[in-house]
């Protein structure tokens, strides 16, 4: 049971490390919608995402002998970034699967700091090998989304939104395989139920919706997206309810919004963030969302790990 008690447990338990990372007040947006937009800046936290509270916090909960045989994952490229750094505090090695066409930015980035990355087809091929790695290695598997450690502390964000911003009635977040919106969703039902949490989706890779039309995690056939760290083709057996709980909306977002959002984040707002972490803004610029009538609305801007030629294709 992932409860507000366990966000907070979380936060404590990686404070000494992982700072809150800022609120910022975007001024084009606010100006167009009339009404306080702020982004919240988690591609300034360590690693370059929030990918690394849930980390952290796996690895401060975790027993000897879950760390013994080493650690395992499937990553798009922000977990595994996350997950080889706070591995690497504890000096257990890391054996990360990522798809073939995962960010040469991150997946360089996570070489650098220790792990073992192997390239493998799709996300869904990567998933198949990986479990083929648990029982030939002994690794333990760390989810990147659906593990309750890694939920509570991704629900950090959600605590320290409420914290910064006591005005805000809505929070758009982008989604992958829900481990963000979920922790999230269990801070604000608890703490400010009356807010909107919205969760933003690029329409080539919509699975937390394809999981509410089916009732329950679906694998979708086929991925095509841009923003690739939301590029799950199947959300978790944990994520799934704590977003038909506490999550009001989904909204998807097509390719050519995801760049004009991207356009707008480089430009205007003066942040290199990567195109999963422009769902949000994408949403807001496309009129995508209901939002409530009054109070400011806070995006979630997820990570910026992105090179230089994935960068060149939104300028």
């Amino acid at each position: 049971m992932i409860d507000l008690a366990r966000l907070q447990q979380a936060q404590a338990r990686i404070a000494d490390t992982l700072s809150p990372t800022p609120l910022m007040l975007d001024h084009p947006l606010t100006e167009r919608l009339g009404r306080r937009v702020w982004l919240k800046g988690e591609l300034f936290q360590r690693t370059g995402s929030f990918k690394a509270r849930g980390a952290l916090n796996w690895l401060r909960t975790a027993g000897s002998e879950e760390l013994a045989g080493g650690l395992g994952a499937v990553s798009a490229g922000n977990h595994a970034l996350g997950l080889a750094w706070a591995a690497r505090q504890v000096g257990v090695p890391v054996t990360i699967v990522m798809p073939e066409n995962a960010s040469h930015f991150k997946v360089e980035g996570s070489r650098e700091l220790g792990a073992e990355v192997i390239l493998h087809g799709d996300i869904n091929d990567a998933w198949n090998l990986m479990h083929r790695l648990v029982e030939e290695r002994g690794l333990t598997l760390v989810h990147p989304y659906d593990d309750e450690r890694i939920v509570a502390g991704q629900g950090t964000v959600g605590l320290e939104i409420l914290e910064q911003c006591p005005e805000a009635t809505a929070i758009l977040c982008p989604v992958g395989g829900g481990g963000l919106i979920g922790g999230i969703g269990v801070a604000t039902a608890s703490l400010r139920p009356s807010l909107s949490l919205i969760g933003v989706e690029p329409a080539g890779a919509a699975s937390m919706a394809h999981a509410w039309a089916q009732g329950g995690p679906a694998r979708l056939e086929r991925i095509s997206t841009c923003a690739k760290s939301l590029a799950a083709s199947i959300v978790g057996e944990h994520t799934y309810p704590l977003s038909r709980q506490n999550v009001q909306a989904l909204a998807s977002v097509d390719e050519a919004a995801i760049h004009r959002a991207m356009h707008h984040l480089l430009y205007r707002a003066k942040l290199a963030a990567e195109p999963g972490a422009a769902v949000g803004v994408a949403a807001l610029l496309e009129a995508a969302v209901t939002l409530p009538p009054e109070g400011d609305v806070v995006v979630v801007i997820t990570g910026g790990n992105l090179g230089g030629e994935e960068l060149e294709a939104f300028l």
